[in-house]
């Protein structure tokens, strides 16, 4: 890797790469599955970091979220508020994530593309920007990346997790 953008494009990948192993040859009802009553299943797992990556990088490449620009949010057909990205979901909700994985997939890859195209053209400078004022510090742009890459290699373990109860149990 030659760059920052280079590593940041890596990191992403690598997101992309942990979701599709814990999604790829799935039957839809696996998606759906939980532990218990209280945890997250796959499904919701997977949707729910792909939209914040998709909230919070278009936000800060000022442009519209996949999930509305291309029609995923009708696609899925969720019942939630439109721009909903799952944040403070209960159980209840969580559960009503059943989607067919190539959907799941395919809003998951379409994000992932639109990251890597706002990704790839950074240098170094960029990342210093101020991008939320909220907090104290200011977030910049690249703590708002790193923090997405995060939260999304967390979710995408736990999605992985998850898959493994299920092919254990047969579920």
């Amino acid at each position: 890797m030659t760059s920052t953008a280079d590593l940041l494009v890596d990191a992403f990948g690598r997101v992309r790469d942990t979701v599709h192993g814990a999604v790829d040859g799935l039957p839809p009802d696996a998606l759906t599955f939980r532990p218990d009553r209280a945890a997250n299943p796959i499904g919701w797992l997977v949707w729910h970091l792909t939209r914040v990556q998709d909230d919070h990088v278009a936000e800060v490449a000022g442009s519209e979220q996949r999930w509305t620009a291309e029609g995923w949010d009708s696609r899925f057909a969720l019942p939630f508020d439109r721009l909903e990205t799952g944040y403070g979901q209960d159980a209840d909700d969580t559960a009503l994530v059943a989607v067919e994985p190539s959907l799941l997939l395919g809003y998951h890859d379409a994000v992932h593309a639109a990251t890597v195209e706002y990704v790839r053209p950074l240098r170094d400078a960029d990342l210093d920007r101020v991008v939320d004022t909220r907090w104290d510090p200011h977030v910049t742009l690249g703590a708002r990346l790193v923090s997405v890459i995060a939260d999304g290699l967390q979710h995408a373990g736990q999605a992985a997790y998850v898959r493994g109860i299920v092919e254990r149990r047969g579920a």
